[in-house]
């Protein structure tokens, strides 16, 4: 008897949580609601609905909006000032010419996703979209291509790493979980991730950007518009400058791998140069001279440069903190758990166990992280149950899960969203159809390597 109540109070917190995602989408795509505003009134109805008290409903809204702000506002601000140096300096313009003629540009999105992949590697996700999006816009419109065309593979390419390849935080705490091989784990996630990235990024952001034309927003297209007229930069000194809170943040990764006890001062020295805000601080701070100064900037010029690239990222801001505001609700009112509690009493192969739980949670939450915790803690004692099962390999399914079909509640479906200048049926046709095939593409890769492994 109890099991059946449980099921039936999982069922409809599950189809509570639904009602809410459409009536999000409706009242966003349809009567062009303002999504901040919109988000909070779906987040309030959706802890109504599953029974919460109104101060929990409260809590919930105002920790997972700061929660996801702490971090990100900090990242967007110094991320955009990063961008606009590079956008003055004619940073962004030398990388983007270095990129076309050596690639040639019938061929630039296939770079676009190296450089995505390769960025994303060291940082999360929302710093790799902060740093290269300037890239971005230029690339698009030296060539002539479709936006997406140019940003697809580049999202696809950070968005593989952040799911599949250590040392991000996701796939280490599963690999910590399950008793995984580090080592294997990282040379198994690069032989998959690297064709499921060119899968879900050139190939099918050539096919999405015929179908989807778009502009980037004007504010932020005039922002990271080139507007120097003297010579460009250096493509070394420019590249370094936008890799250096990638050469930090890697630092302070390999720094903890060496030593996990952070027992030295090196190591504790490296993990604070690494954190993407202290490492975007730094990097800031150097393009204030190698992009600034050197290239003959006063510091007036500087001042203006940074105070004037915020104002474009107000709205971003705001959207992307209401969008976490949502997903803590979906957490605290217990969708995520019911889930997890439902995938748990499926009898199916491990290595596809440990996707669909991953991917019911990020469903459901809307964060990548939070599905691969959850998922993790679920799968390892299903795991310890099956010896045989390839240890390493169940890590990047749990990743693999961990992607798919980002929608409205996952802050990135927002960046991703406002950076492309996008409505929310042309952003779940382009950015959440990349994840997925990514997702899906990941977990097929994965399961025939299996059959070898």
């Amino acid at each position: 008897m109890n099991s059946i109540f449980g099921l039936s109070h999982n069922l409809t917190l599950i189809i509570w949580a639904l009602v809410c995602i459409v009536f999000l989408v409706v009242l966003i795509a349809k009567y062009k609601w303002n999504p901040f505003v919109t988000l909070l009134i779906s987040s309030l109805l959706l802890g109504f609905l599953a029974g919460m008290s109104s101060p929990d409903i409260i809590k919930a809204v105002t920790s997972g909006l700061g929660g996801t702000l702490g971090t990100i506002a900090i990242v967007i601000g110094l991320g955009t000032m990063l961008g606009k140096m590079m956008a003055e300096s004619g940073g962004a313009e030398r990388i983007a010419t270095t990129l076309v003629d050596k690639f040639g540009e019938k061929r630039v999105h296939w770079a676009m996703m190296i450089v995505g992949f390769v960025v994303g590697i060291p940082v999360f996700f929302e710093v790799g979209v902060i740093l290269l999006i300037p890239i971005v816009f230029i690339v698009a419109r030296k060539t002539k291509m479709s936006l997406l065309q140019i940003g697809i593979p580049v999202l696809a390419g950070l968005s593989t790493v952040h799911g599949l390849v250590p040392p991000h935080p996701a796939p280490m705490i599963a690999i910590e979980a399950y008793g995984a091989d580090l080592g294997r784990t990282i040379l198994y996630s690069i032989l998959i991730g690297l064709p499921t990235a060119i899968i879900a990024g050139p190939l099918f952001g050539k096919y999405i950007g015929k179908r989807i034309q778009v502009e980037p927003p004007a504010e932020l297209a005039e922002q990271f518009a080139s507007k120097a007229t003297r010579d460009l930069p250096g493509f070394g000194i420019t590249l370094f400058t936008i890799l250096l809170p990638v050469i930090l943040m890697l630092v302070g990764s390999v720094a903890i791998i060496a030593d996990p006890d952070a027992t030295n001062g090196f190591t504790q020295f490296a993990q604070f140069i690494g954190h993407e805000i202290i490492a975007l601080l730094i990097s800031v701070v150097f393009a204030f001279y190698s992009l600034g100064f050197a290239r003959g900037f006063n510091k007036e010029d500087i001042s203006r440069f940074t105070s004037e690239c915020l104002a474009p990222t107000a709205t971003i801001i705001l959207i992307i903190g209401a969008g976490g505001a949502f997903k803590q609700v979906l957490i605290t009112s217990g969708v995520g758990g019911a889930i997890a509690e439902i995938a748990t009493q499926a009898n199916i192969n491990i290595i596809l166990f440990a996707w669909f739980v991953a991917a019911l949670i990020r469903v459901a939450t809307g964060s990548a992280t939070v599905a691969m915790t959850t998922a993790a803690g679920i799968v390892a004692p299903v795991l310890a149950l099956n010896p045989d099962a390839n240890i390493e390999l169940t890590v990047l399914a749990t990743g693999a899960g961990s992607l798919v079909l980002s929608h409205v509640n996952d802050a990135g479906f927002w960046m991703v969203k406002e950076f492309f200048n996008m409505t929310v049926p042309q952003t779940l046709k382009s950015w959440t159809v990349m994840e997925t095939i990514l997702s899906v593409t990941a977990l097929i890769f994965i399961l025939l390597l299996s059959t070898v492994m």
